[in-house]
């Protein structure tokens, strides 16, 4: 999204896991869908696609979710139980694929782990996947970078980028649980962090995390 449209722009990353069962993980705004249908497919046929997952019920998330679901004959939306329950078996022309707090799903070779974070950083159902091989964590709206120019994968600092995002825009829902919730994640001891917004990030994922809910929590 351009300065023009969004003060200093901001990126929406969607993410592709190509294996036995594919799974997309954000669909965009519906006024995307069509830009995510054509790079979806650029890299295989939509009806390959299994899973549609997000992290809540955002518009950013899902909000192209039927669209899809109508490109992609044999694919379901996948979410937490709490997604499912309050929104998605209601809103998506396909039943939901729920998946518990700690459940695992195989996709051929990989295999994705959901963990609910409610709250973190918002929306009651909010919770993030875990690619358990390359030690990916989704991390969805979690070190978001405004700006509408980032490189897809870096090494370098993100968090006092996405620090200024935060101060700006005050997302964050901070609970009784958070500090908890942010060393779940960080237990899993993720390589990479993949932002839905700005660059995702490779390192010590744990170290960022925790240093994240030292800033957070306070």
């Amino acid at each position: 999204m351009p300065p023009s449209e969004f003060p200093g722009g901001f990126t929406f990353n969607e993410f592709l896991i190509d294996d036995e069962e594919p799974l997309l993980y954000h669909t965009g705004l519906r006024g995307m869908f069509p830009l995510v249908r054509d790079a979806v497919a650029s890299v295989l046929p939509l009806d390959r696609l299994r899973h549609i997952g997000f992290s809540h019920y955002e518009a950013d998330e899902c909000g192209s979710l039927n669209e899809l679901l109508a490109a992609a004959p044999h694919a379901a939306p996948l979410c937490g139980e709490l997604a499912a329950l309050t929104s998605v078996q209601d809103v998506a022309d396909r039943p939901p694929r729920m998946l518990q707090d700690g459940e695992t799903l195989s996709l051929g070779a990989h295999t994705v782990q959901w963990l609910a974070t409610p709250h973190l950083p918002h929306a009651w159902e909010c919770g993030h996947l875990f690619e358990t091989s390359t030690a990916t964590l989704f991390c969805g709206d979690l070190l978001s970078q405004a700006g509408h120019e980032h490189e897809p994968l870096v090494e370098h600092d993100i968090l006092g980028a996405s620090e200024s995002t935060r101060a700006e825009f005050d997302y964050y829902a901070n609970t009784p649980q958070t500090g908890a919730l942010f060393e779940k994640l960080a237990q899993t001891e993720p390589r990479v962090l993949a932002c839905m917004h700005g660059s995702s990030w490779r390192g010590d994922g744990a170290g960022l995390l925790r240093e994240l809910a030292a800033r957070v929590v306070g």
